[in-house]
């Protein structure tokens, strides 16, 4: 993997462990040479994530919809800053971007990312690992809703194991590093699209 996109919260939120986390995966990619893809803010673990990469010597792109400009101040010391019109242009250029995705902490912003990333895998659309870092437990109900899901029979477990799970930065890039994507569609390949 050359470059992991991070979807994560523009706030810190209200645990430490989120905002210190965010800073040792940003570390641990600049460790591993591993360039960052995400918001472009400065703010919350959306900065933290980008400083633990920039401090350390890594590579950091920004992908920023205009109209968030005023409100997610864009970082000042990144590699490069992509403005983009839209959310869903945000979405598509970050995952034109990266070779995995991973999750931090954050709210319903980062959940719609989360799942168009999940959404899109299931149908075939790409094959790139799709990782949360449950930080201090923050996605246990989350991670126990979607194997409801799958136990009601709206969701196959061959994409429910899609979604990689691990408390530990390290653990969960050797996970992405060694994942296998299903080798079983949902409806459709990109070819036919």
């Amino acid at each position: 993997m050359k470059r992991i996109t991070v979807f994560c919260g523009s706030s810190s939120g209200t645990e430490e462990i989120y905002t210190s986390q965010a800073t040792l995966l940003g570390k641990t990619l600049a460790k591993r040479n591993i360039e960052l893809v995400y918001g472009g803010a400065n703010v919350g673990l959306m900065g933290a994530v980008a400083d633990g990469v920039l401090n350390n010597g890594g590579k950091a792109i920004g992908v920023l919809p205009n109209f968030l400009r005023s409100k997610e101040i864009a970082h000042k010391q990144l590699t490069e800053l992509i403005l983009v019109d839209t959310m869903h242009e945000r979405k598509t250029k970050m995952n034109d971007l990266c070779d995995g995705v991973i999750a931090l902490p954050g709210g319903f912003g980062t959940l719609d990312e989360l799942f168009e990333m999940l959404t899109w895998a299931q149908l075939g659309l790409h094959k790139k690992p799709i990782a949360i870092l449950n930080v201090g437990g923050y996605f246990d109900a989350l991670i126990v809703f979607i194997q409801n899901m799958a136990d009601k029979g709206l969701l196959k477990e061959v994409n429910r194991e899609m979604l990689l799970v691990s408390d530990s930065v390290e653990d969960l890039l050797d996970k992405m590093e060694n994942y296998v994507p299903p080798t079983v569609g949902k409806w459709i390949d990109k070819k036919d699209i």
